[in-house]
C-alpha cells in the first residue's frame, strides 16, 4: 500500500515538475519571441526612412549676372543670362528621428516623438535665356553646376512662403496612421497618444 502511495505521490511531483518546466520554457519562448518581434518592427517602421508627404512645382524667373575685373581692375567685363528654373520639391519626414519604444508586456509600440517636416529633395531643370557673354567672361561648363546651386538655394529661400510645410504638417497624421498600420500587420498596437497632432485634436472634436 506504501509502495503504491509513494508511486502516486512520485507520478503527482514528477507531473508538477515537468509542467513547471514546460511553463517555464514556453514564458522564455514567448519572450523572445515578443523581443524579436518588437525588434524587427522598430527596424521595419525605421526602413521607410524618408517618407514624401507633400511635391511641390516651383516655376522662377532668375537673372544671372557675373563681372570680372582684368588689368587692375582697370576693364571689366559681365557675362548674364535670364534663367527659368522649374523645380520639383520634396516635403516629408524623415523617419530615422522617430523616438519610440516596445512595451513588450502589452505588444504596443509607444511613439513619444515624430521629427518636424523637412525639405527632403529639390530637383531644378534650368533653362537659359538671353545669354550674353563678355569679351574676357564667357559661360564655361563648370557654371552649369555653380547656378544649379544657386537655383536651389532660390527655390529653398521660397519654400517658407508657398505653404508646403504646413501642408506637410498637416499630413503628419497620416505619415502616423500609415506606421499604425505598419505595427497592425503583427499583431501589434501603436501608443501615440504622447503626440501633440492638431490635426488629430480637429478630428476628435468633430466627432
Amino acid at each position: 500500500m506504501n509502495e503504491i502511495l509513494e508511486l502516486f505521490l512520485g507520478l503527482i511531483l514528477g507531473a508538477i515538475a515537468m509542467y513547471w518546466v514546460f511553463s517555464l520554457f514556453r514564458k522564455k519562448r514567448n519572450k523572445e519571441l515578443t523581443e524579436h518581434q518588437s525588434t524587427i518592427l522598430l527596424d521595419k517602421i525605421k526602413s521607410v526612412c524618408k517618407l514624401i508627404t507633400v511635391e511641390g512645382d516651383f516655376a522662377e524667373i532668375y537673372r544671372y549676372e557675373n563681372t570680372r575685373e582684368h588689368f587692375l581692375s582697370m576693364v571689366s567685363s559681365k557675362k548674364k543670362a535670364l534663367i527659368v528654373i522649374n523645380a520639383k520639391v520634396h516635403i516629408g519626414f524623415d523617419l530615422k528621428k522617430l523616438r519610440m519604444h516596445a512595451d513588450n508586456e502589452k505588444k504596443k509600440i509607444v511613439l513619444t516623438n515624430f521629427p518636424e517636416p523637412e525639405i527632403l529633395s529639390i530637383s531644378p531643370d534650368l533653362q537659359f535665356y538671353d545669354i550674353k557673354n563678355g569679351f574676357f567672361n564667357v559661360f564655361t561648363p563648370s557654371d552649369l553646376t555653380s547656378l544649379n546651386v544657386e537655383a536651389k538655394k532660390h527655390i529653398e529661400e521660397k519654400i517658407p512662403a508657398s505653404g508646403l510645410m504646413d501642408t506637410a504638417n498637416r499630413e503628419a497624421l497620416e505619415a502616423v496612421l500609415l506606421i499604425e498600420n505598419i505595427v497592425q500587420t503583427i499583431g501589434w498596437k501603436l501608443d501615440y497618444s504622447a503626440l501633440e497632432l492638431n490635426e488629430y485634436k480637429h478630428q476628435k472634436l468633430n466627432k
